[in-house]
């Protein structure tokens, strides 16, 4: 039996206002911090009021890890269109990385919310049902990866899933998390649009030549 068109309706305009509600609220997350965000401030920009914001969420931290899950969510939805079927394993890990990298550098608000999220030591992150088995997906995707890559001999390094993770979003992160002290430094914007392409293709080949062993990274 189908809903009615009215339930239908509102079933949509609830989901319309919950999804805009989560963007804006991530916007002053990531800006102001757990702590230093307001829901007033919050309801103030969607113009509507921190009651209905509540009604939706529940409270200022449900609506924190909300925001969370859809980063993260997000992230996922990025890596899970690395075609491990039809891509050879170097040419998979390569795009995988450069996924990545596009992904941390449009969206950079998620990585102020990851630094955010480790001041309060995952606090938050530890709460959410959602997020406890999200990091699943693109493990398996990586330990797919190295496995055809160790079985056709391309890599010859025995590596972990994790670590590999580890070392494709450090670099993907500390280039736009660090970008103003490394600048003030260093005097280099990291992320200025003359060295992103580098950037890019030098993600791929770290990983590349450390898989394949040689510091060669073959195409």
């Amino acid at each position: 039996m189908t809903s009615p068109p009215a339930t239908t309706e509102r079933q949509r305009d609830a989901d319309r206002t919950k999804a805009e509600i989560l963007e804006v609220a991530q916007r002053e997350f990531a800006r102001y911090g757990y702590a230093g965000a307001r829901v007033d401030e919050i309801a103030a920009r969607m113009r509507t009021t921190k009651r209905m914001i509540y009604y939706y969420f529940g409270s200022k931290e449900r609506l924190y890890i909300a925001v969370l899950e859809k980063a993260y969510a997000e992230v996922r939805e990025v890596e899970r269109t690395v075609d491990v079927e039809h891509l050879a394993p170097v040419e998979a890990i390569r795009t995988l990385a450069e996924l990545t990298f596009d992904h941390h550098d449009a969206h950079r608000e998620f990585i102020q919310l990851v630094a955010i999220e480790n001041i309060h030591r995952a606090e938050h992150i530890r709460k959410s049902e959602v997020l406890a088995n999200l990091g699943t997906p693109v493990l398996d995707l990586i330990s797919r990866i190295l496995d055809a890559g160790q079985e056709s001999g391309d890599f010859v390094t025995e590596a972990d899933a994790i670590d590999v993770h580890m070392m494709i979003s450090a670099f993907c992160f500390f280039r736009v998390a660090n970008q103003h002290t490394f600048g003030a430094l260093f005097g280099r914007d990291m992320t200025a649009a003359e060295h992103r392409a580098r950037q890019r293709r030098m993600v791929g080949e770290m990983i590349v030549a450390y898989l394949c062993g040689d510091g060669a990274a073959p195409r």
